[in-house]
Formats: structure tokens, sequence, C-alpha cells
């Protein structure tokens, strides 16, 4: 199998270091629902997922749950909500939305509140480390003691400042030695939950969460991490860059990221307000048809929601579910996922060995298609019309 990796800016072979495969990806912020961005990048690892099970690996793929953080916290405040509640019930749709969408189940889902514990201790190896400092109540990364920061995205010194202002990186805070540290503990607003720590009371970074989480759960290296394309600067640079502070290893062999899935000509996101949620969706389609036409898509193109994806993509499966069993098209679909998870062409190929009248549900399954089932039954899990 050959993968894109963000920071060789390359194809190239993805070598597991053993039959196991360890992946992380950075799971949701529990402050709203499903969308469709959201569903595009976890269904990239999970046909990953699929396809190297059919290789013959095992895979253990993290997926984190940020349930405290700078995004949450205020939500929470602005609807007069325990953050805790507004995370429990949120996560409840989203779970439920992964089953709608026939997902592998993570190997882990842990919460980043279960892990302040492991995050005190690992700031304290920056910290012994001579990574970081402590200012104005805060511990800072010091980005001038890791020189590799920047190689993952590769971006100027101008452009990671520009992303940092734009993604919660806040390079004014004068507290810091250089605009481009990242804070590792801050403390807490009066109305925030704090927890107690040698650098006083206060709450974890964003970045730090996903580091001890990646470390608890799976090793000091992985694999695999994945994510949105708009998370390879800060969050994955900066995990990278504190998480081989820590331990003196490399925290991922092979950096892989989903490119944005846009609506109105802008990034489909919370903050923009221009969302389709898979929920919604799935009160009118088939789940297999909303996975169908995200997976049409290769996971590095961008690409724009419109309303023709839906009947096209609910087409397709009734052709695909009226072909019957068969193994119709299942090696070119197999190349083609080992060339850079080419679902796009996978897709192609199912349609083409359908038309001719082969079977092709075990080419649909590496794509998550379940052609077993009548169009319109929901999947194990999901009651009728839910």
């Amino acid at each position: 199998m050959r993968l894109y990796d963000t920071a060789k800016d390359d194809v190239v072979p993805f070598v597991p270091a053993e039959r196991t495969v360890t992946m992380y990806t950075c799971g949701i912020t529990p402050y709203d629902s499903t969308h469709l961005g959201h569903a595009a990048t976890y269904l990239t690892y999970d046909v990953l997922q699929r396809r190297l099970r059919d290789l013959g690996h095992d895979t253990r793929c993290v997926r984190n749950v940020t349930d405290v953080d700078d995004s949450i916290l205020p939500k929470a405040r602005e609807l007069g909500v325990h953050y805790l509640d507004l995370a429990a019930g949120e996560l409840a749709r989203f779970d439920a939305d992964m089953v709608r969408l026939e997902m592998l189940p993570a190997f882990s889902e842990p919460r980043a509140t279960s892990a302040i514990p492991d995050i005190r201790g690992f700031i304290g190896m920056v910290l012994d480390n001579g990574n970081a400092y402590e200012s104005g109540g805060s511990v800072y990364f010091e980005v001038a003691t890791y020189p590799q920061f920047g190689e993952i995205s590769r971006y100027t010194r101008d452009q990671m400042l520009a992303f940092a202002a734009e993604r919660g990186g806040n390079p004014d805070d004068p507290n810091k030695r250089d605009p481009l540290d990242f804070v590792l503990w801050q403390p807490s607003l009066s109305d925030e939950p704090a927890w107690d720590s040698l650098w006083g009371p206060g709450r974890p970074g964003w970045h730090i969460e996903c580091s001890a989480l990646c470390l608890r759960e799976l090793g000091t290296t992985i694999d695999l991490h994945g994510g949105g394309a708009d998370l390879i600067f800060p969050h994955h640079e900066c995990e990278a860059a504190q998480s081989h502070a820590a331990t003196g290893e490399p925290l991922v062999r092979h950096w892989m990221h989903q490119a944005m899935v846009r609506m109105d000509g802008e990034k489909m996101s919370k903050s923009l307000g221009n969302l389709v949620f898979v929920s919604d969706l799935a009160q009118t389609w088939d789940p297999r048809a909303i996975r169908l036409a995200c997976v049409r898509h290769h996971y590095r193109d961008s690409w724009e929601w419109d309303d023709t994806l839906m009947p096209e993509a609910s087409e397709r499966l009734a052709a695909w579910t009226a072909a019957g069993t068969g193994s119709g098209g299942l090696d070119p679909v197999r190349a083609a996922l080992d060339e850079d998870l080419a679902t796009h062409e996978a897709v192609a190929l199912v349609d083409a060995a359908a038309a001719k009248g082969l079977g092709v549900s075990e080419a649909a399954a590496l794509l998550g298609v379940d052609t077993s089932r009548p169009l319109g039954t929901p999947p194990p899990g999901v009651p009728a019309g839910g």
C-alpha cells in the first residue's frame, strides 16, 4: 500500500511496524452534531482500516473526544449547561451517526477529561527536558528548543503565525517568549473546570490532550496519525513537537490528512454554520448512500456539497444492491485502494462491474457498503426511520 505522507509531501509506501497497525485520528469536540465534513474524515480512515484488515492486518484506531477546550466551554456557558452534560448529549448523537454510517468501532474513544493525571505527567516530562517554561500562570512549549518545528506542515513562519491566529493559537499572548509558543497548561476562568497541578489550578491546552492520550492508548510511536487538513497546523505540528520533546522518539511514522468539504464556497465548519448534518440526511436517505456520496471523492481532494450528490449516490446504491452477491471488481478495487486510497476510482470500478451484471458485494464491502440489505433498511442497531 502507498499513501500520501503530509510531512514528506509525497506518495510513499505505508509500512506498519507490526502486524497490528496503530492509528490515531483526532475526534470531535462534542458541542454540536456530526456534519458531513466529520463523516468524510472518519470514512476515510474507516476504508483504510477495512483494506488493511483485508490485507491481513489488525488495526487499532484511537479516536479521542475533546470534552474540555476553548470551544466547548464557551458553548456550554452560552447554553447555560454543564460542559460535561453538553458533551454527553452530543457524543451520544455522534455515536448514533457512526452506527448509521456503519463505521468500524474505534479501538478506544478516550475523553480528554479522563487523562488529566497523564497530561500533568506529560507536561512534567516536557519541562524536565528543557522544552517548556512557566509564565503568567501558564506553561508554554518553547518552539525555539525544537528545531524540527514546522517540518510536518512545511509552512513559513508567517504562514504559521497566520494559521495560529485563525485556529486558536493566540500568538498575541504577552506571556509567550515567541508568538508561536503554545500553551500546555493554563489557568481556568472562574466558571470553568479546574484541576490542581504543580503550576497552579487550571486546565490543559488543546494540543497536549492528544499527545497524552496517544501515548497512553497506543505507545510512544504510532504507525499513522490522521485528521482533517485544518489540523496540520497548529494542532498536529504542536503534537509532534511536544511528544518528541517528552519521549525522545517521533510520535508518528506516517501523517495522513483529509481535505475539507465545502459548502457555499467555504470550508464546512461549525464556526461558519454552513453545515449539512448526517442525522438530517439520514431522515431522507439510506445511510449507505451518505457513505457513497463521501467516498466517491478522493480523500486529498476538497469537494463541494450540492443537492445532486445524494440522488446520485442513492441511484448508485440501488445499482450495486441489484447486482447481487459476488466478487466482481474486487481485485481492481483492491489495487485502487492500495494506490493512495483511491476510493473515487474504486467506486467507478464497482460501477463498471455492476453494469456488466457482476455481483459486487465483496468489492462494495471494502468501501464499507453492505449490499445484502434491501434499500431503506437501517443498519443493525438503528431503528427504522432513525
